[in-house]
């Protein structure tokens, strides 16, 4: 009998449970609906109108069905589990995937959505907003070559082939015109997905590699390999501890920039111009007539946050990135974080079932963590002085 199969034996409902769990949410996977499938044309016809016209954004259908997904949700046995920690876990893990369900459910539903994104995802906090004004007032560093758009979609995946030969796992790269990031980690399909028609810098190839693939594949593969399928389909509430390991790798391999946290910046204020009632027109004219964001970066940070009807998500990278940079100050380990996609919160449990036999040491780790090769000490200013 292999170990894995001893552990099952031991903890059978639990298996059962988070087994049921994962046939149910291979679905809900929140970026695939909410991606509007006529972005550059609606992006056309904005600029086209002088800003005035707000864009009509179009989406996926849903491939499944909503209401019976919620049925089998709940109906799972959860007071079966024993030990009360991981049972409290679980039902929480109910509730974050059917408010996940309800996302996916009302993409395009405008407040509909909205409300369902607060409730998965919050909204900017007045410190936060207060941090993103507290980097904003940073005069813009000199523009260094290496930020000059240089490289095709296509030389930017042969860049990742080759940073991705330090570790021994497979993943797909494809191109799409249907994303609103450069690029993205689709992590029930072990997918990057890279914007096609867009330019990528030298300085960006390498926060990529180290955001996507050093932490969201790194953590992709890592959950699989995790006894328990939870890790690889997500704790509840996971991106901004997920989100901010990934920024923290720009950090600490040296490629984390003033120019990339005013982007992070800008989103918190897009973010938090949803909770005022405003609308694409007013979101673009604040970034791009208040704030001076040339017109193509204040369209797609616009168009993040007012995805779906009102996408508050990004507000959380900032703040991930701040608990992250406050843990490493501290000197505590960052690699019960990286075992799948973990949450900060839930790390004791993490622990404590590494002790249990039910999760494994990390198969893979983050190499930029080995050494701080960040030499920019505005960025330590900042990072220290965000509330």
């Amino acid at each position: 009998m292999t170990d894995t199969q001893a552990i099952i034996d031991t903890y059978p409902n639990l298996f059962r449970i988070d087994y049921n769990l994962n046939k149910l949410v291979q679905k809900i996977e929140v970026l695939n609906f909410v991606n509007p499938i006529n972005i550059e044309q609606e992006k056309r016809n904005f600029f086209a109108s002088k800003y005035n016209v707000n864009p009509n954004f179009k989406y996926r259908k849903l491939d499944f069905n909503a209401h019976k997904l919620q049925q089998e949700l709940f109906s799972q046995d959860i007071d079966s589990i024993k030990d009360e920690e991981t049972r409290v876990f679980y039902r929480e893990v109910i509730y974050d995937y059917s408010g996940l369900v309800q996302c996916v459910e009302t993409v395009g539903q405008k407040e509909k959505f909205y409300f369902n994104s607060l409730k998965s995802f919050g909204t900017p906090t007045q410190n936060s907003v207060e941090n993103a004004r507290f980097i904003l007032h940073f005069e813009d560093e000199d523009y260094d070559k290496e930020m000059i758009p240089a490289f095709t979609a296509q030389e930017a995946a042969e860049y990742f082939d080759e940073f991705t030969k330090q570790y021994d796992f497979q993943f797909n790269i494809r191109f799409s015109t249907k994303i609103s990031a450069a690029a993205m980690v689709i992590n029930n399909k072990q997918t990057l997905v890279l914007k096609k028609n867009h330019k990528f810098s030298a300085n960006q190839l390498k926060v990529l590699a180290n955001h996507e693939i050093g932490v969201h594949l790194v953590t992709t593969f890592n959950g699989l390999n995790q006894p328990l399928k939870i890790f690889h389909n997500g704790f509840p509430k996971n991106v901004e501890t997920q989100e901010g390991l990934a920024v923290f790798s720009e950090y600490m391999s040296g490629c984390l920039t003033l120019f990339r946290l005013k982007e992070l910046s800008y989103r918190v204020l897009a973010t938090d111009s949803l909770r005022k009632g405003f609308n694409f027109c007013d979101t673009f004219d604040l970034l791009h007539n208040q704030y001076k964001l040339n017109r193509e970066e204040a369209y797609n940070i616009t168009l993040r946050a007012h995805r779906g009807g009102g996408f508050t998500k990004d507000h959380l990278y900032l703040t991930g990135l701040k608990k992250i940079y406050n843990l490493y100050e501290q000197g505590v380990s960052l690699e019960n974080l990286l075992a799948g996609k973990v949450t900060l919160e839930n790390e004791p449990l993490v622990q404590k079932w590494k002790k249990e036999g039910l999760a494994t040491e990390n198969r893979y780790k983050n190499f930029a963590f080995d050494s701080n090769e960040n030499a920019n000490s505005k960025l330590d200013f900042i990072l220290q002085n965000l509330k």
